[in-house]
């Protein structure tokens, strides 16, 4: 692999999906062959101590989020050439991709960029259709976390571009997430020993379907008295779920565990009987589900998973045998999927090592860096 600069708005400690997928392929290249250029983030502390403790240099520009405009573009070109990197990363394609062609001229030899979901929407809109374009022009190739996203991005792309698209989505440390990882703890830390738990872990938006949960709560409750739906995550919908939840009258049945640093993470998932997410589309397609990394954690957890039908999420689920997918936004059908399991410990079982063993043979992060030190 030729010296990488990686450049991206996308990179702890802020937190979020696409952060967690670059910093994971990032710690997985030879740490003497990767340079970082990232945005800043709100806390300059927590973003200096994080920086100190990578084994590659981590290079802040001075803003919170990084456009191709001339000046950035300078700044990457001359760490380009002060590191003598000679390939360059997009931890997200758009719109940083639209500085492929200068970083080209500056010495870089093959430039890659990933996509994601918003890739996806970009692509169905005529003025950054025309963008995307040009960055699938500009670099050797694009990458694509399942067929929903490429399907969508292809579109939008000319046939060469197209045809040089290679997936690429992110891994699970399977080391990390699995079925011994400290649910037990965590359940009667929080009041949970011996009750049915539905846990689902993300970000509070309005696109991942937490409100679907709590409506289907009172179906689910009929049958289980005691079940209790582990929200685990916070963001800018907590406090309209826990006005729905009140309104619903689930209150009580509804645990909001807020941030967990990452290290507590497999812990929470652990916690669970079932892991849910019945994410939805949005804004007409503008707003999807890239993949869903945490049906596959919660799969390498040993839980089944109940999935909404948002964009890439069916990608991370073999429907009836890991779990099941569900329309988004479907109280009714996630509350049915989620009561088939709480039903029958022996389908629990039987579904979470099949996602476990699925894990261990597609998804191990050390065969995805592989693919990555190929493409770079």
């Amino acid at each position: 692999m030729d010296k990488t600069l990686i450049v991206t708005n996308d990179f702890p400690p802020r937190p979020g999906g696409i952060q967690s997928f670059v910093h994971s392929m990032a710690l997985r290249l030879d740490p003497g062959q990767v340079v970082v250029y990232a945005s800043t983030w709100k806390d300059g502390t927590e973003v200096a101590r994080f920086d100190a403790e990578q084994p590659f240099p981590v290079v802040r520009d001075r803003t919170r989020m990084l456009l191709p405009t001339p000046r950035v573009t300078r700044t990457a070109a001359g760490l380009l050439r002060e590191h003598g990197c000679t390939s360059v990363w997009f931890g997200a394609a758009a719109p940083l991709g639209l500085m492929a062609p200068a970083l080209r001229r500056a010495g870089a030899r093959r430039l890659v960029g990933t996509t994601h979901g918003h890739e996806a929407g970009w692509a169905q809109l005529p003025g950054s259709r025309g963008l995307l374009r040009r960055i699938g022009e500009g670099t050797d190739s694009l990458t694509y976390l399942g067929e929903y996203t490429r399907s969508r991005i292809a579109a939008a792309l000319t046939e060469q571009a197209a045809g040089r698209m290679v997936q690429l989505p992110p891994g699970v440390d399977e080391k990390t997430f699995h079925p011994g990882s400290g649910g037990a703890a965590v359940r009667a830390r929080l009041g949970l020993a011996d009750r049915p738990v539905v846990v689902c872990v993300s970000r509070l938006v309005r696109r991942k379907g937490q409100d679907t949960l709590i409506l289907a709560l009172p179906r689910i409750l009929r049958e289980f008295p005691d079940a209790a739906l582990l929200i685990v995550g916070d963001g800018p919908y907590r406090g309209e779920l826990e006005t729905l939840a009140e309104r619903t009258g689930v209150a009580g049945s509804v645990v909001f565990t807020g941030a967990v640093p990452w290290a507590e993470l497999p812990a929470h998932f652990g916690a669970g009987d079932v892991f849910a997410m019945p994410c939805r589309t949005r804004r007409g397609g503008l707003d999807v589900e890239g993949l869903g990394i945490v049906y596959l954690e919660a799969s390498a957890t040993g839980l089944p998973v109940v999935a909404g039908d948002s964009g890439g999420a069916p990608d991370a689920v073999l429907d009836g045998e890991t779990g099941w997918v569900v329309p988004g936004g479907s109280p009714e059908q996630a509350a049915e999927r989620v009561l088939t399991l709480l039903r029958d410990p022996e389908l629990r079982r039987a579904m979470g090592e099949r996602g476990r063993d699925w894990v261990e043979r597609a998804w191990r992060w050390d065969l995805l860096a592989t693919r990555l030190k190929s493409l770079l």
